[in-house]
């Protein structure tokens, strides 16, 4: 059986690969939107708010007008509307005749709320910046959408990791915005058990740390301890133990990962502001009595190995069976699956997507 999947992991990689990485960067076109008087759910109100986005391909319209070749991406915590542009992504899904032709679809990948270039504390706030959730974080998704860029629908959402989350919070809030769902990478339950803890010792690790100064640290590279659990966080997490087994199947190997892992991991602090907001503002996130509302038809991945979201936690099988037009799929766990990364690699899942278009078109 793991040899059956194997063999159809390589032909897929083999058959669909691009012979050449394209540069969905540099093709993207950057936009900024202010968002004017923005109150968040917990009361607290900013007079604006920013956002970042970028886009591909171009924006058809029907006869009334209104946009109707949108489609919205939503990358994970910690990243950017840049993280779903790179070749491990994009050259899977925008090209000629792939699920996402930019010839055929208008992409749009903002920086979520408290990411990238879009509005965050270390702009300038710091421990001052509105406490935002994963509501706040749909609402500005909304906002710059439907004022800034004037979509009134979406052909899809395709989220990845928090951005799968946010998937379902669309589909609960917005529910005839977007036609379709895809969440990669995620459960639909509240965030608590060892995803919690991994989110609680980052956040801890920081304010934990001596010069953090309640948010007033001098140098994000000054906290080196908090620095240090982030990114042994972040390498536990996105591991896949078949992948380190086979790369590292020494003592010495492995402790060499890791040292080289740290090492890359460290050399771009992380602004730790921004990094306790982003690791705890899933903490309202709870879908699951509500899930019978979402009507729209949805494809949920996610894989076997990875750590934050292990097969059968939650039970993402019953729950995609209470949603009317919902499809679960587990990729099976190997030595070329890439752990809670997994996500970020279309070549795993771009045939379910290509199905899942053909039933849902």
């Amino acid at each position: 059986m793991r040899l059956a999947c194997l063999l159809s992991l390589l032909a897929t990689i083999l058959f669909s690969s691009p012979a050449l990485s394209e540069d969905w960067t540099g093709l993207a076109e950057q936009r900024t939107f202010e968002l004017r008087d923005f109150t968040f759910h917990n009361g607290e109100t900013l007079s604006s708010v920013t956002m970042n986005a970028y886009t591909l391909g171009k924006p058809q319209r029907d006869e009334a007008g209104n946009i109707s070749n949108a489609v919205l991406l939503l990358h994970g915590t910690g990243g950017s509307g840049l993280s779903l542009l790179r070749p491990s992504f994009g050259d899977q899904l925008f090209g000629p005749g792939q699920p996402l032709d930019i010839e055929r679809y208008y992409i749009i990948s903002p920086d979520n709320l408290g990411h990238g270039e879009s509005s965050k504390p270390s702009d300038g706030l710091r421990a001052a910046f509105p406490r935002y959730d994963y509501d706040d974080m749909v609402l500005a998704q909304y906002r710059m959408l439907t004022e800034g860029l004037q979509v009134r629908q979406l052909e899809m959402i395709v989220g990845t990791s928090m951005g799968c989350m946010h998937g379902f919070i669309w589909g609960l809030d917005h529910p005839r915005l977007a036609r379709r769902l895809v969440t990669l990478a995620c459960n639909a339950i509240e965030i608590a058990g060892r995803n919690l803890m991994l989110r609680q010792m980052v956040i801890d690790g920081f304010e934990s740390d001596p010069d953090y100064a309640s948010g007033n640290y001098r140098d994000p590279a000054d906290l080196a301890l908090g620095q240090q659990i982030f990114a042994n966080a972040l390498i536990m997490a996105g591991s896949n133990p078949y992948r380190l087994q086979a790369e590292t199947p020494t003592r010495a190997q492995a402790i060499e990962y890791l040292r080289n892992a740290m090492d890359r991991r460290l050399a771009n602090p992380a602004d730790p502001n921004d990094t306790i907001y982003q690791f705890a503002a899933s903490r309202n996130y709870d879908p699951s009595s509500r899930l019978e509302q979402i009507t729209v038809p949805v494809l949920w991945i996610n894989s076997a190995d990875d750590f934050i979201n292990p097969p059968g936690l939650g039970s993402p099988e019953q729950l995609a069976q209470r949603m009317p037009n919902a499809k679960f799929v587990l990729i099976p766990a190997s030595e070329e699956t890439r752990g809670h990364g997994t996500h970020t690699h279309a070549v795993f899942w771009t045939r379910e997507l290509s199905d899942f278009l053909t039933r849902y078109p």
